[in-house]
């Protein structure tokens, strides 16, 4: 392969090709998205693609673009870095900019821990999907890898693919999760305070005289559900009456899907007296947004509205009440205590395990109401 930036690209490449090749979506992105992304001339991005297409691991559609062959790239052997440890990111995928927030994190973390070891991070999406998570777990787990860091599928559901996790621990592979994780195995955990979070938020709207607060949340991430048993003690904490009619509870699938906000529409149309809305997380708070502004609604002046784990970077702008996304603390924690369970060859233990507290910005999307 000639020239080093074609090498660049041809790797940028392949990396994005392992990332993706559990995940659904098998499209590459664009010649011109690629150029844009890594800063270089049309010819360089073809030339890498033409050497991908002739080893097999991509093909072109005429009028559609260029997609990955799925089947060569399961069987492709990821011993191919030059790092001393190899270490796996399992991550759903379906959130970029939280998920570019945790990789910075982990990588810095990785480097600050061992600053004289080369360390390979392969990135893998699983799309949130149970299928994909296996293909991936059983792949991945034949290679070398030294440790894991998951953000486990479907979380709140009891996983079918509790016997990959059985034998990657026979197999003394240290994983630690992040966020998502499965009560049945015992591995660490680095999650963020929930309980603590909805307290606070919960505070904010009734000192602000909110009494009918509504919650959207997503049933199949445990995460979002701690989030709503948060919501609920501290209502009853601050001596709100708690209303099931009151929460909407969504599939994960759902929360990117923006023909969702006609449906929280629908839903808000029924609770006429509502007055405050508590979103789960960032891409809910944007469905939430929309439904509100297709309708001639604002926040605060009609709803006033708050959300858990805001990872735009539109913040300032935005300026909504919320409890920042911790990704790149998290990921800080999570590469240096998985770096530990590797130099103990520990492959699982409560003290790896960490509860980061959060962190709120008072914005200017509650009204007092009288």
């Amino acid at each position: 392969m000639a020239g080093k930036k074609t090498e660049t690209v041809y790797r940028w490449l392949t990396e994005y090709i392992d990332g993706h090749k559990f995940s659904s979506n098998l499209k590459l992105p664009s010649e011109n998205a690629i150029r844009q992304r890594l800063h270089v001339g049309r010819e360089t991005v073809r030339s890498a693609l033409a050497q991908l297409e002739e080893e097999g691991l991509i093909y072109k559609k005429r009028g559609s673009g260029t997609y990955i062959k799925k089947d060569a790239a399961l069987t492709r052997d990821l011993n191919t870095g030059d790092g001393d440890c190899k270490i796996g990111l399992m991550l759903q995928g379906q959130n970029s900019s939280a998920n570019s927030s945790l990789i910075d994190g982990i990588v810095d973390g990785l480097k600050l821990i061992s600053p004289q070891q080369k360390t390979d991070l392969n990135i893998f999406l699983t799309d949130n999907k149970f299928s994909n998570e296996r293909r991936c777990l059983q792949t991945v787990a034949s290679q070398n890898f030294k440790g894991f860091i998951i953000d486990g599928v479907k979380a709140s559901f009891i996983n079918p693919n509790l016997d990959c996790y059985q034998d990657i621990y026979q197999k003394r592979i240290p994983v630690i999760f992040y966020n998502n994780y499965y009560k049945e195995v015992p591995y660490p955990k680095v999650i963020v305070n929930d309980s603590k979070c909805a307290d606070l938020l919960v505070q904010l709207l009734v000192q602000a005289g909110h009494r009918r607060i509504a919650g959207i949340f997503v049933y199949d991430n445990y995460q979002s559900v701690e989030k709503f048993h948060g919501m609920v003690r501290a209502m009853r904490n601050y001596g709100v009456e708690f209303q099931d009619d009151y929460v909407k509870w969504c599939v994960s699938d759902e929360a990117f899907d923006e023909s969702y906000a006609r449906v929280i529409h629908q839903f808000l149309r029924k609770l006429p007296h509502c007055t405050a809305i508590i979103c789960c997380n960032y891409l809910i708070y944007r469905l939430v947004k929309k439904a509100l502004e297709q309708h001639g609604k604002k926040i605060p002046e009609d709803y006033s509205v708050v959300c858990f784990d805001y990872s735009g970077s539109d913040l300032k702008q935005e300026n909504v009440t919320c409890s920042i996304s911790q990704g790149y603390k998290a990921g800080l924690k999570l590469a240096e205590n998985l770096m530990k369970m590797i130099q103990r060859k520990e492959c699982s233990g409560a003290r790896y395990s960490c509860m980061l507290e959060p962190e709120i910005h008072l914005g200017t999307s509650i009204r007092r109401v009288y």
